[in-house]
């Protein structure tokens, strides 16, 4: 969907500008083509620069109270200064990389619950700053991660949402300020045993950190969460069998079900990331998580949020998007 309007921070007759992607999906790592349009207002206008960020709807905790606003967490610039004359219609291609992080929007066609990606247009005249013209666009996962996914699905897992926390995994190397939880309800065979799964991919260029969370409380399994971490190569993952090794892991629980927080590594270092360390951490639920530890920087994450008025005005555009 793309946005035209007129930038009213510039007043009657002012520029206006649409975005127009070339395609609205792309892969973590990939990058995002299209052209920025400008239409001369009714005198010259000096632009000082055009750029392109991506900003998504992110959670952050604070104590018991959980606040819910829009981060920008790449960007990239379209143009430098120049002169935009009466009337002219002016078009700049891009080419904006996206970064291996970025988190899964659909799988397999089907959009999942709850993740809204955004590319975000800001234009400057004389140090006015206009942030209005937004395009959602999709991401699908890699290769290897699609491996992960329909593993979970050979299992008879049913994914339930999906949202992005602020936050650092202790032990991974990590460069977006927020990761990724893939919420799933489990099958029969282990309903009663397990509440939850959730799932988490770091991504980077030479391969990624698949993070799987199972909440146990109440469960036949003995109370608190249990983790597991594999870190392999792109070809690596695209060849293992995850249905049998998730399911490995999970029978394996049953063999240590006296309660509290258990781990597991299976360790394939690749270019890129750091090693592991202690893989406890503290999540969501009040207990042992993926999200628990938190960077010290991540509170000033949650505090740049984007402006009062720019988080509603995307964030209703987002709403509309999935309620389509």
């Amino acid at each position: 969907m793309v946005f035209k309007r007129m930038l009213s921070a510039f007043g009657v007759g002012a520029p206006s500008v649409d975005t127009v992607l070339a395609t609205t999906r792309v892969r973590p790592g990939g990058t995002l083509s299209g052209e920025v349009r400008l239409k001369g207002g009714d005198v010259d206008a000096e632009i000082e620069h055009i750029t392109l960020g991506l900003v998504s709807r992110v959670e952050a905790e604070h104590g018991a109270d959980e606040q819910v606003g829009v981060v920008e967490f790449f960007r990239g610039q379209v143009s430098g200064p120049f002169t935009l004359r009466e009337g002219e219609d002016r078009m700049l291609p891009f080419e904006l990389h996206v970064p291996w992080e970025t988190p899964v929007t659909e799988v397999m066609g089907q959009h999942l619950r709850g993740m809204s990606l955004g590319v975000r247009t800001e234009l400057a005249i004389a140090k006015a700053v206009d942030k209005g013209d937004l395009d959602v666009f999709q991401v699908e996962p890699l290769p290897a991660q699609e491996a992960v996914l329909q593993g979970f699905g050979r299992l008879g897992f049913a994914f339930r949402s999906a949202d992005l926390e602020v936050g650092q995994i202790f032990g991974v190397s990590q460069q977006l300020p927020f990761y990724q939880e893939i919420e799933f309800y489990p099958p029969p065979a282990y309903q009663g045993q397990v509440n939850e799964v959730e799932l988490t991919f770091v991504a980077g260029p030479g391969g990624m950190d698949v993070i799987v969370e199972a909440d146990r409380r109440g469960g036949a399994f003995g109370g608190g969460d249990a983790t597991a971490r594999w870190q392999t190569t792109h070809a690596d993952a695209e060849g293992r069998d995850w249905a049998a090794e998730i399911n490995a892991w999970l029978g394996g629980l049953r063999q240590n079900s006296h309660g509290g927080h258990h781990s597991y590594q299976d360790n394939h270092p690749y270019q890129g990331h750091d090693g592991y360390h202690d893989p406890h951490h503290h999540g969501h639920h009040g207990g042992p998580g993926v999200g628990g530890v938190v960077a010290a920087g991540a509170a000033g994450v949650a505090g740049g949020f984007l402006a009062a008025e720019a988080v509603d005005e995307i964030g209703d555009f987002f709403e509309g998007e999935e309620e389509d």
